[in-house]
């Protein structure tokens, strides 16, 4: 296992992502919802900072899935049975790389009539795109390489590391 990014290095861009999704809040409210289970460390750590901002904020989760294992299945299962109505949503997602699951998840939480989605990734694999979807706010943009921690996993493990590796 190769260490990407560390544990600081992450520290420092969630504090960077925060000042910017904080600004660009314009309602004072913020209803976010995050991508189980691989955003859901990531989702904490924003959470939390974003927490030292004058903004009130709701907390919700879906489940997508589609992967096995390394790959992607191609197929995008989703989970999200949320009331965001009329609320500004900021969607967390830990990973972006087909585009497949952020892009399906957006077009059916749209229909639920929120006032406005933002996106926001730890990860970002450009490379990999196979639709056109990109994300508001990008922590990384990284290789095409099969990674694991802070959140995400390897057949559901590897989930606990505090830094982001690749797996050799």
């Amino acid at each position: 296992m190769k260490i990407l990014l560390t544990e600081q290095q992450i520290r420092n861009r969630v504090f960077e992502l925060t000042e910017r999704i904080a600004k660009d809040n314009t309602s004072g409210q913020l209803h976010v919802l995050f991508v189980l289970k691989g955003a859901f460390i990531f989702c904490a750590d924003l959470v939390r900072c974003l927490s030292n901002y004058n903004i009130d904020i709701t907390l919700d989760h879906v489940l997508a899935k589609s992967y096995d294992g390394k790959e992607s299945t191609g197929e995008v299962k989703l989970s999200a049975d949320v009331d965001i109505k009329g609320k500004e949503v900021l969607l967390v997602e830990g990973i972006i790389d087909t585009g497949k699951t952020i892009k399906s998840l957006k077009k059916d939480l749209m229909k639920k009539l929120p006032t406005r989605i933002k996106t926001v990734c730890l990860l970002d694999k450009p490379e990999r795109r196979e639709v056109d979807i990109n994300a508001d706010y990008v922590g990384f943009e990284i290789d095409n390489k099969f990674v694991v921690g802070y959140g995400l996993d390897y057949n559901e493990k590897y989930r606990y590391l505090p830094f982001i590796a690749k797996i050799e």
